[in-house]
C-alpha cells in the first residue's frame, strides 16, 4: 500500500506543476485531481465525467460509483495499472498522463467498476457502462471479463475482450487484440491469460484455450490452441517459434520473436 499511497502523492505534485506549464489546464488539474484527498474520490469522479450524461446523471452515478469502491480493491487495481504504464510505455512520463488522458486506462477502470456491478446483481447498469465504453474509447470489454492487476493496454483502438476470459496479473496488451470466442459452445468460451503475458497488436486468441505465464503473442498472429508457459509464438494458425528471453516479457514490452 506505501507504494499506491506515493503514486497518488506523486499525482498531486505533478498535477501542480503541470497546471503551472499550462495555465489553461488548470482548472482541469483541480478539479481532476488536486482537490481529492483520496485516490479514489479522484477516480470516480474522472469516470463520472465520462460515464454520465443527460439520461445517467453525475450525482447519482457518482454516488453508486463511490459506494462501489467502498471497501474494495478497485482504486488499489488502478494505481498498479498506472505504475505498469509509467514504468512500460515509454510515451508515458508522468502519473497523470494515463489516468487522465489514456483510452486503455479509462476502458479498463470503467470495466472494473462494470464487472463490480455486474457481480452484484446489476447487470443493467454493468451493461450501461460496457456501451459506454465503445463508444468513448472504442474498447468492447463484456462486464463479465475479469482483469488482473498490473494490466497495460497501450492505443487500446479495437480491443474486445469476452465475457469468460480472464487476465492474469502484469499482462500487456497492445491495439487491435481480440480475446473472443469460437462456436455456440455455452459456459467458458473465452480465453484465460496467465500472468506476465505479452500480447502484440493485432492479436487473435480464440476459444477456451489458456496462455501460459510469460508466453509472448506475435503482431498479427491467430491462435487457436492451448500454449505452454514461457514460449514465443506468432503465425496464422499460430505456432512455437521458440522460447522467451524474460520471464515477463509483459514488463520488458520485447515485441521480437528471435
Amino acid at each position: 500500500m506505501s507504494g499506491d499511497n506515493d503514486i497518488w502523492s506523486k499525482m498531486k505534485k505533478e498535477a501542480f506543476f503541470l497546471s503551472s506549464k499550462e495555465p489553461m489546464l488548470s482548472n482541469f488539474y483541480d478539479k481532476s485531481i488536486s482537490q481529492h484527498e483520496f485516490f479514489s474520490t479522484a477516480l470516480a469522479f474522472n469516470l463520472t465525467n465520462f460515464l454520465s450524461d443527460e439520461y445517467v446523471p453525475f450525482d447519482q452515478l457518482i454516488n453508486d460509483i463511490e459506494l462501489a469502491y467502498d471497501n474494495n480493491l478497485l482504486p488499489i487495481k488502478a494505481l498498479k495499472d498506472i505504475h505498469a504504464y509509467f514504468d512500460r510505455d515509454p510515451a508515458c512520463d508522468n502519473y497523470c498522463l494515463p489516468f487522465l488522458f489514456f483510452k486503455g486506462f479509462l476502458a479498463v477502470q470503467s470495466q472494473r467498476l462494470a464487472n463490480s456491478f455486474w457481480n452484484n446483481g446489476r447487470e443493467l447498469l454493468a451493461s450501461y457502462i460496457h456501451h459506454k465504453i465503445c463508444l468513448l474509447w472504442d474498447c468492447d470489454i463484456h462486464p463479465g471479463a475479469h482483469l488482473g492487476e498490473g494490466l497495460m493496454v497501450d492505443h487500446a483502438t479495437g480491443l474486445v475482450i469476452g465475457e469468460t476470459a480472464k487476465i492474469g496479473n502484469n499482462v500487456s496488451i497492445l491495439h487491435g487484440v481480440t480475446l473472443g470466442g469460437s462456436g455456440l459452445a455455452e459456459g467458458k468460451r473465452h480465453p484465460t491469460i496467465g500472468d506476465g503475458v505479452m500480447i502484440s497488436a493485432g492479436a487473435k486468441i480464440l476459444g477456451a484455450l489458456s496462455i501460459g505465464d510469460g508466453s509472448k503473442i506475435g503482431a498479427g498472429s491467430v491462435v487457436l490452441n492451448s500454449i505452454p508457459a514461457g514460449v514465443t509464438v506468432a503465425g496464422v494458425p499460430a505456432k512455437i517459434i521458440g522460447r522467451t528471453s524474460d520471464d515477463s516479457p509483459s514488463l520488458t514490452m520485447n515485441q521480437k520473436l528471435n
